[in-house]
């Protein structure tokens, strides 16, 4: 069935009543000639806006496309500051992207899943956001290791190891984290205890 036989036996069933329709034949039966002038322009303005809704839905429709999940305007901390950033979450997996302080942009993305009762499932957009809301461990350009919490900057240069591993304390909103960092290289974070860092 083409689109035009969709199209015919969609709007079929559709009809105006005996009074509205007497009313429409009447007024084209008095103003004919106006009519057919009107609707070279109606026509022709019908047309541009179709062509304009189209450009625009389709566009519309290659960017929700493009990003995949639902946009979101968010403010997260990043490098002891807080920044906004626009926020992608579908599938367990989300898409960050923020200005930093140089005016650049900058990407990050990620995600992860959970297992319930021996079952995985992507992670949700609130357990995405959560661990973005997590402490971060940064390395500047001089080799110099920080954890970063919201305002909180530590450094921690000083507190590794022969063997490139950290243990540290954090307090994150009154509860004791222990993180463990490898160099470079990863690091964990429990509130039972330090993990193995092999």
């Amino acid at each position: 069935m083409s689109d035009r036989d969709k199209f015919i036996q969609t709007f079929d069933k559709l009809h105006a009543s005996p009074e509205v329709y007497s009313e429409v034949m009447s007024m084209i039966d008095n103003e004919k000639v106006v009519t057919l002038k009107k609707r070279r322009y109606i026509n022709k303005v019908a047309v541009a806006v179709c062509a304009l809704a189209l450009v625009v839905g389709s566009g519309g429709a290659a960017y929700a496309m493009d990003i995949g999940g639902i946009q979101r305007k968010v403010q997260i901390w990043i490098n002891g500051n807080q920044t906004d950033a626009t926020f992608v979450a579908e599938d367990g997996e989300y898409d960050l992207t923020y200005i930093d302080e140089n005016g650049n942009e900058q990407y990050r993305g990620g995600g992860g899943v959970a297992i319930e009762h021996g079952h995985e499932r992507p992670l949700t957009e609130e357990e995405l956001l959560e661990h973005l809301d997590s402490p971060e461990v940064l390395y500047d350009d001089d080799g110099r290791a920080y954890i970063c919490y919201k305002s909180q900057k530590m450094d921690i240069t000083d507190k590794f190891d022969e063997n490139g591993i950290c243990y540290v304390e954090f307090d994150l909103d009154g509860d004791m984290q222990y993180l463990t960092i490898k160099y470079k290289d990863g690091w964990s974070m429990s509130p039972r205890g330090y993990c193995d860092p092999d």
